[in-house]
């Protein structure tokens, strides 16, 4: 699984991910740091890269677009530092690996996670 990093992340997310087995780049290594949301998804879905991000514009580009790539997970924690919540992410990207391969919005909040399977209906 390859995971792109969206630019409202750390990039030491793109470290723990390598470190775990992940290929990861954060998107500042690749595009331009102003680049918008629709050129990142472009990208992800044409390099067969999921997006990590804390921004929830990438699940309405979903639904407006209808398509089925790429995955996107959506951290809507308060504290994104890697050192406080990699591991259980780390967790929750394993457990739904075969849902977020096929193509799903998966969203991660302190108290739940929901999953949507991709193209929206």
């Amino acid at each position: 699984m390859k995971i792109l990093i969206d630019m409202n992340l750390s990039p030491r997310w793109a470290d723990f991910f390598s470190q775990n087995g992940f290929e990861a780049i954060h998107w500042s290594k690749i595009g331009l740091t102003s680049a918008p949301d629709t050129e990142i998804m472009g990208y992800a879905a044409a390099n067969d890269y999921i997006v990590f991000t804390h921004d929830l514009d990438f699940g309405t580009m979903l639904a407006e677009t209808g398509t089925k790539k790429p995955s996107v997970i959506q951290v809507r924690i308060a504290d994104t530092d890697p050192k406080m919540t990699a591991i259980p992410i780390l967790r929750l990207l394993r457990h739904y690996m075969p849902e977020i391969e096929s193509g799903a919005l998966i969203t991660i909040d302190e108290t739940k996670t929901r999953v949507r399977i991709l193209p929206f209906h």
